[in-house]
């Protein structure tokens, strides 16, 4: 079990770093200060969210918790993490406090299974999540089972997103050897930046790709894209996106526990945090995309105590 310990006293700050695996304790933790300031009634307890910057559920969550827990009197600070398996092991740790939008079912199951026993599950803020093969929905394929027999279209690669994310895992072991895939195309990783770079240039040229998306994601309808049916199911089961944290969090913080715990949102609201903040607003204007929103769902999360 994680012990209870005492939050230190520090600024927020809004673009730390935890890349790869090496560094602060066997993690690579390195922070900045740049967009620093404090919570709200500084309390000198600070709470650390974690999270792969390009995956824009969890980036768009730790805003929106970051909001709130200012409000409540918290100090607020973020880590970039660049992989997942470093997302999970430093959740174990205790480096960090809370992965605000986890995918423990299905997608990184396998994390789980190693780190589980010193994580906590805080609760399931959406219900419907689930990984898809997409092309323009001007391509002439509607199932992933057309890919095969046609590597030509697309070049023989299928465009996807960090190697070590789930979808990739699900993609490479998965889904490519049940449709017959494997050796007809090449599976390229290298980061979900690189993957919309792609996209954005095949859709503006109206050629054929094929990616891996998942849902929700803002992409869907920032793209025209359509989901591949995926008739013998290799991309797994709908899952829902929870808000994890370290053994201990909701001892140490049970106030800030309860309200995350509380959160539920639906396709409607979810679509219109990330739409705000990654494409209204966008880099650097974050939180005026949480005011926005919270504008406009008034009554969407819990009550909070102000600090």
């Amino acid at each position: 079990m994680h012990t209870a310990r005492t939050p230190i006293s520090r600024p927020l700050t809004r673009r730390s770093a935890l890349v790869g695996s090496a560094g602060l304790m066997g993690l690579g933790l390195a922070a900045c200060s740049d967009n620093a300031s404090t919570g709200g009634a500084d309390t000198g307890e600070t709470i650390t969210l974690g999270y792969v910057p390009s995956w824009t559920d969890g980036l768009s969550t730790a805003y929106l918790l970051d909001n709130r827990l200012q409000a409540m009197g918290y100090n607020v600070e973020h880590q970039e993490i660049s992989e997942p398996a470093a997302l999970y092991a430093a959740l174990a740790k205790g480096d960090i406090d809370v992965y605000p939008s986890a995918w423990p079912e299905v997608t990184h199951k396998e994390y789980m299974e190693k780190y589980g026993e010193d994580i906590d599950d805080l609760a399931t803020y959406y219900g419907s999540a689930v990984l898809t093969i997409a092309v323009p929905d001007y391509t002439d394929i509607t199932s992933i089972a057309d890919l095969k027999g046609n590597a030509d279209m697309f070049g023989g690669k299928i465009i996807g997103i960090e190697p070590g994310a789930g979808l990739t895992g699900v993609t490479q072991d998965s889904m490519m050897p049940t449709y017959e895939l494997e050796g007809e195309y090449e599976l390229v990783t290298s980061s979900t930046t690189a993957m919309l770079s792609e996209l954005k240039k095949a859709t503006e040229a109206e050629t054929d790709i094929v990616v891996t998306l998942w849902r929700p994601f803002w992409a869907n309808s920032a793209f025209p894209v359509r989901d591949l049916e995926d008739p013998e199911g290799a991309m797994g089961d709908k899952e829902g996106l929870h808000f994890l944290a370290r053994t201990g969090f909701g001892d140490d913080f049970a106030d800030a526990a309860e309200f995350i715990g509380g959160i539920k949102l639906d396709d409607k609201q979810y679509n219109s945090l990330e739409d705000l903040v990654v494409n209204e607003f966008g880099d650097g204007k974050e939180a005026e995309a949480i005011d926005k929103w919270l504008e406009e769902n008034p009554d969407v999360l819990p009550e909070v105590e102000e600090g």
